[in-house]
């Protein structure tokens, strides 16, 4: 159970196999570099649109992640729905997927990595089954524009940079302008 997957579109997993529970539970933090976002239901809106989605399976030891990905020219190239790549122009893109192992404590993670680069385009892991973390991620959001998470900060084009921030959300979307 501890093997990472290497998924591709028309992978080995079928999204009805991930079928929603609903929102999160009450309290789940998401933390974006060195961002920390409480009480979010996992979405991540970046100029407005939700462009992230984050979701915990403890009991499966997974991660699930849901992401689209843009070019720098805004063209939609990318979607990536609960793990399994549904759009994936050119075959760019590739998944890995650890799953979690409860006899060795190991979290459950997942890496989107381009291909033609071999650049990281985000990774995501569980810390606890109420927190996760988008650890790294370049990629550019629906109007083209950049962004980057590291460790220590999450940058939006060249006018927005977070890092540090402690966010409230009520229940509500991650929101990155």
């Amino acid at each position: 159970m501890n093997d990472s997957l290497e998924l591709r579109e028309g992978g080995a997993y079928a999204t009805s196999e991930f079928a929603m529970s609903g929102a999160h539970r009450q309290g789940f933090e998401l933390h974006i570099g060195s961002n920390i976002f409480r009480n979010t239901n996992g979405v991540v809106k970046i100029h407005g649109k939700e462009q992230i989605v984050v979701e915990s399976r403890p009991d499966q030891g997974l991660l699930l992640l849901t992401l689209d990905l843009y070019s720098a020219a805004g063209q939609h190239i990318a979607h990536l729905r609960r793990n399994v790549l549904a759009l994936n122009r050119n075959e760019r893109f590739a998944i890995t997927v650890h799953r979690g192992d409860s006899s060795s404590l190991e979290a459950p993670w997942v890496r989107v990595a381009d291909q033609t680069t071999g650049e990281v385009v985000i990774e995501a892991r569980a810390i606890t089954d109420m927190k996760s973390q988008i650890t790294a991620g370049r990629f550019c959001s629906h109007k083209g524009i950049p962004v980057e998470i590291t460790p220590h900060y999450c940058r939006i084009g060249s006018g927005t940079t977070r890092f540090g921030d402690i966010v409230e959300n009520r229940g509500g979307s991650v929101t990155l302008d």
